[in-house]
This record gives structure tokens, sequence and C-alpha cells, in this order.
């Protein structure tokens, strides 16, 4: 059974998601660390909630000593897989590179559109409404040192609706989110798969 760390910011819905496929047997895995830097995140209630050990880092100190804590917070737990679940802190591409598990990041809209270190949370889904684009979705991709450039493991695709704000656009979102993100971690755990230019390509769809 494969370890998984999460890094989450926010309310923790992806989390959640995260969680409950691993204690269904959709994910055979389970979840052996929570890091938020935010002290009353809803991460932190959940996985306090499933009795997942977790950590709080809040961003009160030096740059470069906040990420070198965070490296040593992930490789305490040695996990096979290092999830972004909304984790709103951009992490140096130095960092990344000295994490030696897989990382994967959830955004919310078709990368490469509305992507960047600008590209975060509803302000994604603002530009999306603006730009007057009849589809947008969401993208889960593995994290590489540029910002959002990862090789993509896969999309999913959604209508914007004429009377869609950002709010709802986000919203209607969610649970193809959290689908994507269950389905992207077990293509990573299984091993099953070969990165072709910057897409991700299970065994059997390989061309």
């Amino acid at each position: 059974m494969g370890g998984l760390t999460v890094l989450a910011s926010g309310n923790g819905t992806t989390l959640q998601a995260i969680i409950d496929a691993c204690e269904s047997g959709k994910i055979s895995a389970r979840v052996e660390l929570v890091i938020s830097d935010h002290r009353n995140s809803g991460a932190i209630t959940r996985a306090i909630r499933h009795g997942i050990k977790h950590e709080v880092l809040e961003y009160a100190i030096k740059k470069q000593d906040y990420f070198r804590e965070l490296i040593s917070l992930v490789r305490s737990s040695s996990p096979n897989l290092v999830i972004l679940a909304g984790f709103m802190k951009i992490i140096p591409g130095w960092a990344v590179l000295d994490i030696t598990a897989p990382i994967i990041n959830l955004h919310p809209s078709l990368l490469p559109c509305f992507g960047g270190k600008s590209m975060y949370g509803i302000h994604v889904h603002e530009s999306v409404i603006s730009s007057g684009a009849k589809y947008s979705g969401c993208t889960v991709h593995i994290v590489t040192p540029e910002v959002d450039s990862g090789p993509i493991i896969l999309q999913k695709v959604l209508e914007v609706r004429d009377d869609d704000t950002p709010a709802t656009l986000q919203d209607r979102l969610k649970p193809l989110e959290h689908q994507a993100m269950v389905e992207a971690i077990n293509i990573i755990l299984s091993g099953k798969y070969v990165v072709k230019g910057n897409r991700v390509l299970t065994m059997a769809n390989q061309k």
C-alpha cells in the first residue's frame, strides 16, 4: 500500500475526496501526512477527523528556510506520491527537485490555458469568464520546476454556461476536480505510464 502526502491550504474538499477514495478502496493507498500553511484550514480539520498525521507550516520565516522545512516534513513521511491539493504556495524549482517522490498538482483550468504564477483559485475562473471561453475544466499534471508546465496526466472538460459567474463555475467544477485527482493518483501509483512530450500516457494508450 502506497503512502500519500497531501499539501493543502483551504477547505480541503479535494483532500476529502482522496481520503474517501482511500477508505473505500478506490485508491490502494492511504494518506500518511497532511501539511497545510494555515492552522485553521479545513484540510487540518479533516485530517484530525480521520486520524491522519498533520503538520502546519505557516509562512512566517524566510522563503528559502520555509521550503527547506517543507521538504524536511515531506521526506519524514517517505511518501510514494506527493499531492498538491489546493496548496497556495508555489514550490520553487530547487525544492521540487529535492523531493524524490513524484509530485502532482490539480489546476482548475485546461492547461496550458489560464496557468502560471498569477493563476490560482477564483482568479482562474474570473479569467475564463472574462475571456469568453465556452469550455473550461481541470488538469492534473506532474509538477516540474516550471509553474503549471509539467506533463499532463489527465483533464476533465466542463461547458461554461452563459449565466456562469466565477463562483458558480468554481462550484460546478469541484466534482470533476475530485474525480480527476482520484484517477490521476491511480495512474501514477500504478507505474503503468510513460511521459511522451508533455503528456502522460498510460500503457494501454501509448502511440
